[in-house]
């Protein structure tokens, strides 16, 4: 049953896409026109090693009215700071002032293996890639000198120049995916938001303390910080069946997202608790084990960062979050038909509504 909800914020909801491609680009454009339709606050869309976030995000921010387009994340050793720059203020201005961007620092694998830029001192080169993002968005004549970034270089023919393209905001607000206390300690500190993953309201305490520190370094305080949690998103009646169709996300990320010693979020799932399963289920993943590997996800871990079953309990939990200091629900449709997914959108909303923090 819900209970008397006091002090909490409202929370609004967006809706996660993840990665483009698969066979699933007709159906994610259709869940974003119904998250439009509906009345949601963003639609984010995903980059790892295929699709890129603002290509898909330019497309969905033409066929949408409303709805704020995000990237969760546009990987930062993919691009300059300057790059990503331009490419903000162009999809600010193309959407009409609809733009958020989420930025990540990936991961070894993905950072060196793919793009090949070394994976070193990812705060420092996190804090001056912000940095010069805002100063070209601000249009400022373009100079910097730090340790990762120094523009223009000194001894060649490189001149300060300013952006040409007028975003339609004087500010785009810039959001940081983070995990480990440092990082969640700097999206505080210079973010405008957090991207979060395997959000617990039964976990939170820790981390929304390292991203308050960081807002206190700041002068600052939580009030208009968004955190933004991306929460799969099952309908049914049986909270344990749908929460099945959540195993093989899990599995992938604690699993397979990074290297035997180095996993950003098996990390995170031992921090919160599930040292052992999270071992097991890299162990497995690793050994090509699929299937065992998301027979290994506690039901426990995933009832606690996901929305499952029907309507009632899902406004429990969203309570829950909203509590725990959540202010955008980021819902993921899983593993569902376009149709089935547009359902569980509306149920959402509806759920959002009952849960009273709407």
């Amino acid at each position: 049953m819900l209970l008397p909800v006091s002090n909490v914020i409202a929370v609004r909801l967006g809706l996660n896409l993840g990665y483009w491609g698969a066979g699933n680009d007709a159906d994610n454009l259709e869940l974003a026109k119904e998250a439009d339709r509906l009345g949601y606050s963003v639609v984010w869309a995903a980059e790892a090693y295929g699709s890129d976030a603002p290509t898909v995000l330019s497309w969905v921010a033409a066929q949408t009215e409303r709805v704020d387009v995000g990237s969760a994340v546009m990987q930062i050793p993919a691009r300059t700071p300057a790059m990503t720059a331009m490419t903000a203020a162009t999809l600010d201005t193309l959407s009409g002032g609809r733009f958020r961007l989420g930025l990540g620092v990936s991961g070894p694998q993905v950072s060196e293996g793919w793009h090949g830029v070394r994976f070193d001192k990812p705060l420092g080169r996190t804090r001056e890639y912000v940095d010069v993002v805002r100063a070209a968005l601000r249009r400022e004549r373009l100079t910097y000198d730090g340790e990762h970034y120094t523009l223009p270089l000194p001894d060649g023919p490189g001149k300060a120049v300013k952006l040409t393209v007028h975003p339609v905001r004087e500010e785009i607000p810039v959001y940081l995916a983070a995990v480990g206390p440092k990082n969640l300690e700097l999206a505080g500190e210079i973010g405008d938001g957090w991207l979060a993953i395997f959000f617990s309201p039964e976990h939170f305490a820790e981390p929304l303390a390292q991203v308050r520190a960081g807002r206190e370094k700041a002068g600052k305080t939580l009030e208009g910080f968004d955190v933004v949690p991306t929460v799969p998103l099952v309908i049914g009646d049986d909270w344990k069946a749908c929460a099945d169709n959540v195993r093989a996300y899990c599995a992938l990320y604690i699993g397979g997202m990074g290297s035997r010693k180095k996993n950003f979020y098996k990390e995170l799932a031992t921090r919160m608790g599930y040292g052992a399963a999270a071992q097991e289920i890299q162990e497995k993943f690793l050994a090509k084990d699929y299937l065992g590997a998301a027979a290994a996800v506690p039901l426990e871990f995933i009832d606690q960062t996901s929305l499952l079953g029907p309507a009632e309990r899902v406004a429990d939990r969203m309570q829950a979050m909203a509590e725990a200091g959540v202010t955008t629900l980021s819902v993921s449709v899983m593993l569902q038909d376009h149709e089935q997914g547009k359902a569980a959108l509306r149920t959402a909303v509806d759920a959002l509504e009952k849960s009273g923090v709407a």
